[in-house]
């Protein structure tokens, strides 16, 4: 196991410690060493691509309704971090843009294309991407195949990650593998629950990366790290900075 390599992705930002898709989230992950985030888009009502994870505002800000509903400015004024907090209620919904602003050449990003009815918020996030020149510090993920499918067709310079299965309770099953391959993706990012050493063989020996989601607990970190995985998602990226680090994984 000495000198592997493991992408330590924090999920949402250190969305264990702060509020999750805000920058205090992103600037801790990086305070904390990592050179990995992922985060979440939606499309507004002006079609501006914004950084949140669910369909509406009401779980995260101190508003109520669908941000495809919104316009940019009605979600721009919204408080995003008290829900958290009261030391965060100065944090705010960021656009892509200012994502990549503040954080190209410090991070990657692994961009989730939520929204399953969002037209074109696949292909317009690559267009983001070519135009900051961040083809290689992006990988665009989501549930929704089709929107993987569109990246991959779209930009195939980007890196592209099918998630896998939808939900909790869930099964696996391994046609997932077949059609990542012949929809060409790169990676393949099966629930961290699901994941054992003869499943993380079969998908690498097919040639794509895995990078597992779901990491709850730290029984699960530690089990998809021992099961062989390429990278994962996690909510304290610390604690598995931590774990890599007494195991002889390169940190770079």
């Amino acid at each position: 196991m000495s000198g592997k390599r493991l992408i330590n992705i924090a999920h949402r930002g250190a969305s264990s410690y702060a509020p999750e898709n805000t920058l205090s989230s992103f600037d801790l992950a990086l305070d904390m060493g990592i050179k990995d985030i992922e985060l979440d888009v939606h499309f507004t009502k002006d079609h501006s691509i914004v950084v949140i994870h669910d369909d509406t505002v009401d779980r995260t800000t101190n508003g109520v309704g669908y941000v495809s509903n919104m316009t940019l400015f009605q979600i721009q004024k919204l408080d995003a971090g008290s829900w958290f907090g009261g030391d965060f209620s100065d944090q705010g919904i960021s656009t892509l843009a200012e994502i990549f602003d503040r954080y190209l050449g410090k991070l990657n990003f692994h961009i989730e294309i939520k929204a399953r009815g969002a037209a074109d918020l696949a292909s317009r996030t690559c267009d983001m991407v070519r135009d900051y020149k961040a083809e290689n510090n992006v990988v665009i993920t989501s549930f929704w195949k089709q929107w993987v499918e569109e990246s991959t067709l779209y930009a195939p310079e980007i890196k592209t990650g099918w998630l896998v299965p939808m939900g909790p309770g869930s099964m696996w099953e391994d046609r997932f593998i077949d059609e990542a391959v012949e929809a060409g993706f790169d990676q393949l990012c099966p629930r961290a629950e699901l994941i054992t050493p003869t499943l993380v063989d079969k998908i690498q020996n097919r040639g794509l990366e895995v990078r597992c989601h779901g990491v709850f607990d730290e029984n699960l970190m530690k089990m998809a790290v021992n099961c062989g995985v390429d990278g994962m998602t996690i909510n304290f990226p610390d604690k598995l900075q931590n774990y890599l680090s007494e195991n002889d994984y390169l940190i770079d």
